[in-house]
């Protein structure tokens, strides 16, 4: 199985497919010099941990990662000082986080990537997603996002053995 391939030109490659990409506000860099909340995608191979979707708004997707329904009472914690940072939790939640259930769309399909995880590294970055990206493919904050139909494209190809490395 070949890996996803990223570049910082905002194109996606995966096999035959070829897509455009939305990636950081700040452009990518070194994972080493990533930090929390600093816009940047970070440069690197990661795994592919599990696919979230949001079952009222699209079915649930054709794909081997482990899936998940995404609920209202779905965060992901972004607060560094916090035991649970760079960790999925539930809300209410006192800390820093991200809500996964957005008024807008982007997290409508939302695949967790293995940055910064084994074990989290307090300051290293939180979050970092393939997710949907907006209809102008404005900079996410970090991560690397796609058009809704090209999502649907990639996931049916996607392994619990696929990686996605992204590059200079």
């Amino acid at each position: 199985m070949s890996d996803i391939e990223v570049s910082a030109d905002g194109a996606l490659r995966f096999g035959d497919l070829r897509f455009r990409c939305a990636l950081g506000r700040s452009g990518c860099k070194p994972a080493a010099d990533k930090r929390e909340g600093d816009g940047a995608t970070p440069l690197g191979r990661w795994a592919l941990r599990r696919l979230y979707y949001r079952p009222d708004r699209i079915a649930r997707p054709d794909c081997r990662l482990p899936i998940v329904a995404l609920t209202p009472a779905m965060g992901w914690c972004d607060d560094p000082k916090h035991a649970d940072y760079n960790r999925l939790v539930t809300l209410p939640f006192a800390a820093s986080h991200e809500t996964l259930w957005r008024e807008d769309h982007v997290y409508d399909l939302i695949v967790e990537l293995g940055h910064n995880d084994a074990p989290p590294v307090p300051g290293l970055g939180s979050a970092i997603f393939l997710h949907l990206a907006r209809p102008d493919y404005a900079p996410t904050e970090g991560c690397v996002a796609l058009a809704l139909a090209d999502m649907q494209a990639l996931l049916p190809r996607l392994e619990t053995n696929t990686f996605i490395a992204i590059a200079p």
